[in-house]
């Protein structure tokens, strides 16, 4: 296949949306590694994806493997490779220590042996989060962090993949993309996917939720997965290694918690259903108090409101932090400042999400 690609978490969201902008733009020829336990599911996977990318017929080869797996990626050439996005992880904020150790730790250390045998690799890009900061407050610098506890285990296998790379791996030709919270697809606000964001407003929207743990100045850091993606796409480009990029805005940028808030509720308030149950907006808790609420719902597992207070509950804590994300890295290498209107963002986002019924029903808009 030549001088290759190698996506990992290709039929991922930002895998999959980092290898149709490399298709679009460029004349990469990319080799798309999916999670599959079998050859069926793999199959399936595959078929999805070439229907996307079957105009590209001739540039796209599959294969699969598993993070859990002992050689995940023994079925690729490694001469062949000059070039690694490594997206594959889990993302979960609610994913279990077990998990995100072994796929999200172990799983890149694997890619990162593999990365070794690639005697033409020019750049490894590496997909992180802007919360592998972990429970670090003010300037959030695009260097290295030490470790500031987590919020999650999510976060902490973040910082510990990083860490596995400046430690063990440093002689590999590095770069590091720590990306924000994706609410949307685009800034027309379409929605494919659905994170712990989008759960929270639709527990809002239907009133199961009256209290909100934060403080109501937090900024709350959010991108598009086309900007994102973008971003990935033209910072795997630019020369040089051993760079972290923030893939976020900086925070006068940002809508603080309050003003986050306040926007979805007037959107909500278009919507008859909505108007109609009167619901009031939450009332702000500190720490403490939503941990004493968190515990004592645990006697009720499964009940509605105790499932609602456990999907807020893994990044509770990063809503009573003032971070400072800094991104002048990224703008340097693209050479512009991506400032977004990002009212706009979620505006579009929260009438769509309303729309469909979170997914639910067909979107009436085009």
């Amino acid at each position: 296949m030549g001088r290759v690609t190698l996506i990992t978490g290709g039929d991922g969201y930002l895998g999959r949306r980092i290898a149709a902008k490399l298709l679009e733009e460029t004349d990469s020829r990319l080799l798309l590694w999916l999670r599959a336990a079998d050859a069926s599911a793999f199959l399936s996977k595959q078929d999805v994806l070439a229907e996307s990318f079957g105009r590209f017929e001739g540039r796209v080869e599959y294969c699969y493997g598993d993070l859990t797996g002992e050689s995940p990626f023994d079925g690729i050439e490694p001469a062949s490779i000059c070039r690694i996005v490594h997206a594959a992880a889990v993302t979960r904020f609610n994913v279990d220590e077990g998990t995100a150790r072994r796929v999200n730790i172990e799983g890149t250390e694997k890619l990162l042996r593999f990365a070794e045998r690639c005697g033409a690799l020019e750049r490894l890009g590496l997909l992180s989060s802007i919360y592998a900061s972990g429970m670090r407050a003010g300037p959030i610098p695009e260097t290295p962090f030490v470790n500031a506890g987590f919020a999650n285990h999510y976060e902490s296998s973040k910082w510990a993949a990083e860490t596995l790379l400046f430690e063990k791996y440093a002689h590999l030709p590095w770069r590091i993309f720590r990306i924000a919270t994706a609410i949307a697809d685009d800034a027309n606000g379409q929605v494919s996917q659905h994170n712990a964001v989008h759960n929270t407003l639709k527990l809002l929207y239907y009133g199961l939720i009256s209290t909100l743990p934060g403080k109501p100045g937090t900024p709350v850091y959010l991108v598009t997965g086309d900007f994102a993606a973008d971003a990935v796409c033209r910072l795997m480009r630019v020369s040089g290694s051993e760079r972290i990029f923030h893939v976020a805005h900086r925070r006068e940028q940002s809508l603080s918690l309050d003003e986050l808030i306040t926007l979805v509720f007037e959107v909500f308030g278009t919507d008859e259903f909505f108007r109609k149950r009167r619901i009031p907006r939450p009332l702000y808790v500190d720490e403490e108090a939503f941990e004493l609420l968190h515990s004592a719902l645990g006697a009720f597992a499964g009940g509605v409101v105790n499932q609602a207070v456990d999907s807020v509950a893994p990044f509770a804590r990063q809503l009573f932090i003032t971070k400072e994300v800094q991104n002048a890295n990224l703008i340097a290498a693209l050479g512009r400042d991506p400032a977004p209107d990002a009212s706009a963002v979620v505006e579009a986002t929260c009438r769509h999400l309303v729309r469909t019924k979170w997914g639910r029903e067909k979107d009436r808009v085009s």
